[in-house]
């Protein structure tokens, strides 16, 4: 039995062309993050940082040159927010083990001075590379919240392995750059 009912086309409903859909403002931005992030003032900040990095295409990386220094946008991403952690007290253990660390490989100078010296360098290179595993996940979450999109560039872009010797790039997209200059 054939029920014409049934395969009836749907009434057309045509999108009100007076109405579209709203601009992304800051407020939104952020309210998309605290949606979308498990840190999202953190996931906020590098969001302004790539934004800051980017040409006027809205492109950051692979390398970012500042200071006369060339580091590649996750370690310039690092970098830049590592004196957020400055005051946490997790960076006093840190610097503690470090210290412990160096005894135990009899690399760290008897000179008072440049043991300290020694001790800063290795907490920083710590904080480094742990800086670059939460700027990672943050830029995950970012694409995941549609406002960064990511790639790669560099040795065998098409590996299976996403380590070998790619550098990543990160595009703010255009709705959130509108959303993030200021007075526009």
């Amino acid at each position: 039995m054939f029920q014409p009912d049934l395969f009836a086309a749907a009434p057309r409903v045509r999108p009100d062309a007076a109405s579209p859909a709203p601009a992304l403002d800051l407020p939104a931005v952020l309210d998309r993050l605290s949606a979308t992030c498990e840190r999202p003032r953190y996931s906020f900040m590098v969001l302004q940082l790539i934004a800051q990095a980017s040409d006027r295409t809205g492109w950051a990386g692979p390398w970012i040159e500042r200071e006369g220094r060339r580091l590649s946008v996750r370690d310039w991403l690092s970098e830049a927010l590592s004196p957020v952690a400055r005051r946490d007290p997790r960076r006093l253990g840190l610097a503690a083990r470090a210290r412990a660390d160096l005894e135990k490989a009899g690399s760290l100078p008897a000179d008072p001075e440049a043991a300290k010296a020694a001790i800063a360098a290795e907490v920083q290179h710590r904080i480094r590379l742990s800086g670059r595993t939460n700027v990672s996940r943050a830029v995950s979450e970012l694409v995941r919240a549609g406002l960064v999109r990511r790639h790669y560039q560099g040795f065998r872009v098409d590996h299976h392995n996403r380590g070998a010797q790619r550098h990543a790039v990160y595009a703010v997209t255009e709705e959130a750059r509108r959303a993030l200059q200021p007075g526009g």
